[in-house]
């Protein structure tokens, strides 16, 4: 009897593992590249990019976040197929890069990934994260906000992934905080799962959270139009401030590849 039991217990573990490979196979291998990013050459190719330059002013003065730094186009190199953003303290004036995908490459629905490593220090906060399409005529957030990742560097081993509606307004009401030891630590995969009914979210292809309204409506799932990415690093502001430590300065986010999947 125990060693029929004992069968019995290695094939239902055999299964459970069988099943647990497959399940974490299919779950990309259901999509099909659609498209890539993996930062070649020595320069931004500005035909899947644009800069966003400034403060953010008149429309958004502090990029809506009190934010402090300035974005241009000289703070980010592309060497060795990996995108370098470098913030920077010169003098009084915070620098940083911010680049997205609008009218360029946008996307409805799929798997939409990034492989980064993460800057550190109190002040710091990177991000790779989607707005709506629509976003110069309904405005935010009605437009739809969908933050794959991001982080601030005076809350160490924390991640943070968001969807911000009208319905939720800026209240971060559909979010997860994610505790993961040495996350600063090497290169890390940040991704979103899309489709009709639901958006989840994965840290190295671990599920951190799932979105999935019961009632869908304009105000609560504006996910049914096609959205573009940002990648950006701030300095300060509402979220990553409002102190800022001066010393840390410069810091890096290497971002080595965007891929999307549909």
């Amino acid at each position: 009897m125990k060693l029929v039991l004992k069968k019995n217990n290695m094939i239902r573990i055999t299964l459970l593992l069988v099943v647990t490979v497959s399940l974490s196979f299919g779950q990309t291998s259901q999509h099909k590249l659609v498209w890539e990013e993996n930062f070649n050459g020595t320069s931004l190719n500005e035909a899947n990019w644009n800069y966003e330059i400034g403060n953010g002013c008149p429309d958004v003065c502090g990029w809506g976040n009190n934010e402090r730094q300035i974005y241009t186009t000289t703070n980010h190199s592309v060497n060795n197929g990996l995108l370098i953003i470098e913030a920077k303290k010169q003098d009084s004036l915070y620098t940083s890069t911010r680049i997205t995908t609008f009218g360029k490459r946008e996307f409805q629905y799929g798997r939409i990934e990034a492989r980064a490593k993460l800057p550190i220090g109190k002040g710091i906060w990177p991000a790779f994260w989607m707005l709506g399409s629509s976003i110069k005529t309904l405005g935010w957030p009605k437009a739809g906000e969908i933050d794959i990742m991001e982080y601030v560097g005076k809350n160490p081993q924390t991640l943070y992934t968001t969807l911000h509606t009208e319905d939720s307004h800026g209240n971060s009401i559909n979010a997860r905080v994610t505790k993961i030891p040495k996350i600063e630590e090497g290169f890390h995969l940040y991704a979103i799962d899309w489709t009709k009914e639901s958006i989840s979210f994965y840290v190295d292809d671990l599920l951190v959270y799932t979105f999935n309204p019961v009632l869908k409506n304009e105000n609560t799932w504006p996910y049914d139009h096609p959205f573009y990415i940002i990648i950006n690093m701030a300095i300060g502001g509402n979220f990553g401030g409002p102190e800022v430590d001066d010393a840390i300065f410069p810091q890096q986010y290497i971002v080595d590849y965007v891929k999307v999947y549909q």
